[in-house]
């Protein structure tokens, strides 16, 4: 079982291969002397004669003990190498594609499955060529060997176990396909249970708000009962086929010493010989047994290794070759229509909009009107559209993917914080950026009190920002932003979820960028965008109104009612306002 398309993923792994099976045919040669100078010692002694050559012997069978150890010793590290090298490799391959696709490629491929292939499924790769690789070239290698010494001994002897050597491959070939597609299923059935999971992890909050977690629970057991089953039902196959081999190996053993007994019988061979004979034959069939103990882990290996073809197959959206214009840049989008890969409906139809220089510009509507999808795309993470989307006067689909994340900003309600210092974390943004840049940025979003009480800079935080608060962790994020300093900034719901001083800090930092560069502020609460030079509102993905607060106020439309709606539940309970 041997895929082409997996050599070529990792090329440098055949050198190791090589390298392994080479040393495991020392380690043969050397056992076959061993054998031979004790069976011919023994064959001196059962004749009566003097053991003349006993210090010879042992001498012999010391060195050839020690090349043993050494050849071993020699398999195991260069398998290890291939197995790490391997490793290596094919990360690096999934990461470099997965940078390729962009942050778009959740819509193709979900992230649980991408975790899964580049731990479990790499690390059965890994087996596949640290271990199965080796042993399937050494297991041609060695039957041919030990036929080559056997058959000047006895040819009949040699013949019968070359006869039965093929058994083994011949069973596997057999239970290949089968073995294959229950090794497919079982893999895919791993997938889907890792994706439920990651799944109902990341929106553990919602399900325990709305009481949906029993649910949830009772889908969870089911997918891990079916996954149980697929695993079974492949350890059953494995364990038929082991028993199988078994029987065929050690039954070869047999035919063979039952060959070599009878060739002494017959008196075609001396005693010397047919131990060399019985002892040879058991060694025969040892790589070939390992060899079927390898083949289901190599089998999940080629499944894990389907998926990632899937994935490295997956084609990249086309980078642009343009850069935007040195200075600050106004957005311009005509025509602009989206539609999700498998949607019903498009995202995005037709929208017409400019965010210019030194004015701050908004994007307001109800949930699932087009916003998020609008400040992915303008950003650069959603590729796709249709109609135009300047920046700069370039076409976004023309600029490169790099100086478009270099020169645009998107600041999201769910910006990761990682675990690390709190310059740590700043400094993503900006490697060369001083502690006092930094300090400056935190001082911007009146978050460096909080850090001076603490460590300073030197603040250790939490995975996701756990030990800070909702408004600390996006405020740490925004001053991440700011030491970017970029042209654009685009605030998607960058207020969501946070108290009252949070969002007002960062409604401070948007309209003090405002004042210089390019900023769009996406938000559903709009409250925050009576300030806004600008204000487009969306509904069902296309622009329904567009003006000032005041303007779209005095029209009385959707904006008004949306307004004069959150207006009142914002007031509810406060001095007898009821909705």
């Amino acid at each position: 079982m041997i895929d082409r398309r997996l050599l070529a993923l990792a090329p440098e792994a055949g050198r190791r291969v090589a390298g392994a099976v080479l040393a495991k045919w020392g380690a043969l040669l050397a056992d076959v002397t061993i054998i031979a100078a004790v069976t011919r010692l023994l064959g001196l002694l059962a004749a009566g004669g003097a053991p003349e050559g006993l210090a010879a012997t042992l001498a012999v069978c010391a060195l050839a003990a020690l090349l043993r150890a050494f050849c071993g010793l020699q398999a195991e590290k260069v398998s290890f190498a291939a197995q790490t090298g391997v490793k290596k490799q094919l990360r690096e391959k999934l990461y470099a594609h997965l940078t390729k696709l962009g942050p778009g490629y959740g819509e193709s491929i979900g992230t649980a499955e991408i975790l899964q292939i580049a731990t479990e499924g790499v690390d059965q790769l890994e087996i596949y060529f640290g271990r199965y690789l080796p042993q399937f070239f050494y297991s041609i290698a060695a039957p041919l060997t030990l036929f080559c010494v056997m058959a000047p001994i006895d040819l009949r002897a040699a013949a019968v176990l070359l006869v039965c050597a093929p058994l083994i491959p011949a069973i596997l070939l057999l239970i290949g396909r089968m073995a294959g597609k229950m090794a497919g299923r079982q893999w895919e059935s791993y997938i889907s249970l890792g994706d439920r999971f990651l799944e109902n992890i990341q929106g553990m909050t919602t399900l325990k708000v709305y009481g949906a977690d029993g649910g949830r629970q009772e889908d969870m057991a089911g997918e891990a009962e079916s996954f149980r089953r697929s695993t079974m039902r492949l350890l059953r196959m494995q364990l038929s086929t082991l028993i199988l081999m078994d029987v065929v190996a050690f039954g070869g053993a047999a035919l063979g010493a039952a060959a070599a007994a009878l060739a002494y019988e017959a008196g075609r061979v001396s005693l010397a010989a047919a131990l060399t004979l019985a002892l040879l034959a058991a060694e025969y069939f040892i790589p070939l047994r390992q060899l079927g103990s390898y083949f289901h882990v190599a089998m999940n290996g080629v499944s894990a290794g389907e998926r990632m073809f899937q994935f490295l197959s997956r084609e990249a959206p086309p980078d642009g070759t343009d850069a935007p214009p040195a200075g600050r840049l106004a957005i311009e989008v005509k025509g602009l229509s989206f539609r999700y890969p498998g949607g019903e409906r498009d995202a995005l139809a037709g929208v017409e909009s400019s965010v210019p220089v030194g004015a701050l510009t908004a994007l307001a509507g109800p949930a699932g009107c087009g916003k998020s999808t609008a400040a992915a795309l303008l950003s650069g993470r959603q590729q796709g559209y249709t109609g135009s989307a300047a920046v700069g006067g370039r076409e976004l689909s023309h600029i490169a993917r790099e100086e478009l994340r270099r020169r645009v900003t998107l600041v999201s309600h769910d910006s990761y914080v990682f675990t690390g210092t709190a310059a740590d974390n700043l400094r993503l943004a900006r490697p060369e950026a001083t502690e006092a840049e930094m300090i400056e940025a935190l001082r911007a979003v009146r978050l460096w009190d909080f850090f001076q009480n603490a460590c300073g800079l030197a603040t250790v935080l939490s995975e996701r920002g756990a030990n800070l608060s909702g408004g600390q962790r996006q405020r740490l994020c925004i001053a991440r932003a700011l030491l970017k300093d970029s042209d654009v900034y685009i605030f998607d719901e960058a207020t969501s979820n946070i108290d009252a001083e949070s969002e007002e800090a960062i409604m401070s930092v948007a309209r003090r960028l405002a004042a210089t560069r390019t900023v769009l502020i996406i938000s559903h609460r709009l409250a925050n965008l009576t300030a806004c030079a600008r204000i487009y509102l969306l509904a069902d993905g296309r622009v329904a109104e567009r003006g000032t607060h005041a303007e779209l106020l005095a029209r009385d439309g959707v904006y008004a009612k949306l307004y004069n709606e959150q207006l009142l539940l914002e007031n509810y309970g406060k001095r007898g306002v009821h909705p």
